[in-house]
């Protein structure tokens, strides 16, 4: 049965952020790139507008069995090169918040991600592209900016250009693969994209912040030697602070770029420092203590306030339990370099 236009609008307008329509036509890489950046970050979604027929006719003709193999390159798209290098600095940002702990981040999980992250954006439409050389060419450039903030942007540029002179037509596929097939695949890729990420955001908010703030600081002073371009990177970093402030009433688009970052995250960190006080009042410990002490002063409160221990006031020692259980995971969180 051929896909319909009104119904492909309908989704479109819905869910269009989450690359609805996109399901609906078959097109999964692109529902997943959509879902994972809301929409190319909340704004490239509202320009398929004009595209969404040419995305029908193509699922249709796919779908009547009409594709030819095609063994001629597909041109060059500075939109695709460009937005391989966007996705795939998004990509390294969300591993630095949700992976940098581990020990091999600069070597193997940062490349991983970026190249998967530019590797995504060549399989849009029906363009796909060599995911090793990709992979291969982020892991050869990753040891060569080895902790620094600003690696993303060299190796987002690196397997760009080698995914560029990989690229091909996707072979034609006659095989039908059920929707709850479809689906199970991209709430997998989905989850493994954004759990690592919550589990930052909940757990470690302020070193989340700090990652945060630090790798777009960096990236925007390498820009600064290019003011248009560092002029545009900063209206789309603050286009969400923006558009909650005309939502509220607040002003519109203004030019204090760095202020409000400033303001922004003096917020936040200053709600961070209330609670890491807190931490070291229900802890017992002065600012600043050591993570031995930390540690010693975790245990041997947990043995005072351990509720199988105070069974005749139970209530009162799960309370004291679960702050310093708290507090532990406030000020025990593994920090990251000063370089990064």
């Amino acid at each position: 049965m051929g896909k319909s236009l009104l119904m492909t609008y309908v989704l479109w307008a819905i869910g269009g952020p989450f690359g609805l329509h996109h399901l609906y036509l078959g097109r999964d890489s692109h529902a997943l790139l959509w879902m994972l950046t809301f929409g190319g970050f909340g704004i490239s979604w509202t320009w398929e507008f004009w595209y969404i027929p040419g995305f029908v006719a193509q699922a249709n003709h796919c779908q009547g069995g009409k594709v030819q193999p095609r063994d001629s390159e597909p041109p060059m798209s500075a939109v695709r090169v460009f937005g391989q290098m966007a996705v795939g600095i998004y990509f390294g940002i969300v591993a630095v918040i949700g992976l940098s702990f581990l020990s091999s981040f600069y070597i193997l999980a940062l490349p991983l991600a970026i190249g998967l992250g530019v590797h995504l954006v060549a399989n849009v439409g029906e363009q796909t592209s060599d995911l090793k050389n990709t992979l291969m060419a982020a892991f050869l450039t990753a040891p060569i900016f080895y902790g620094r903030a600003i690696a993303m942007l060299p190796i987002s540029i690196t397997t760009s250009m080698t995914s560029q002179q990989n690229r091909r037509y996707k072979p034609p596929s006659q095989d039908y693969e059920p929707l709850s097939l479809r689906l199970y695949r991209l709430g997998l890729a989905y989850l493994t994209f954004s759990a690592p990420v919550a589990y930052s955001i909940i757990y470690n908010t302020t070193a989340t912040i700090t990652y945060m703030a630090e790798g777009i600081g960096a990236l925007l002073d390498w820009f600064s030697i290019f003011p248009s371009i560092s002029h545009l990177l900063e209206s789309i970093l603050l286009l969400p602070y923006h558009t909650w402030r005309l939502v509220t009433g607040g002003g519109g688009l203004g030019a204090a770029y760095f202020s409000e970052w400033e303001k922004i995250y003096e917020f936040v960190n200053s709600f961070q420092s209330e609670k890491q006080a807190m931490a070291y009042k229900v802890l017992d410990l002065h600012h600043g203590a050591t993570l031995d002490e930390i540690n010693r002063s975790y245990r041997e409160l947990v043995k005072v306030w351990h509720p199988d221990h105070n069974r005749h006031r139970a209530k009162e020692a799960e309370q004291h339990f679960i702050e310093i259980q708290a507090a532990y995971e406030t000020l025990a969180q593994p920090r990251k370099p000063k370089n990064f």
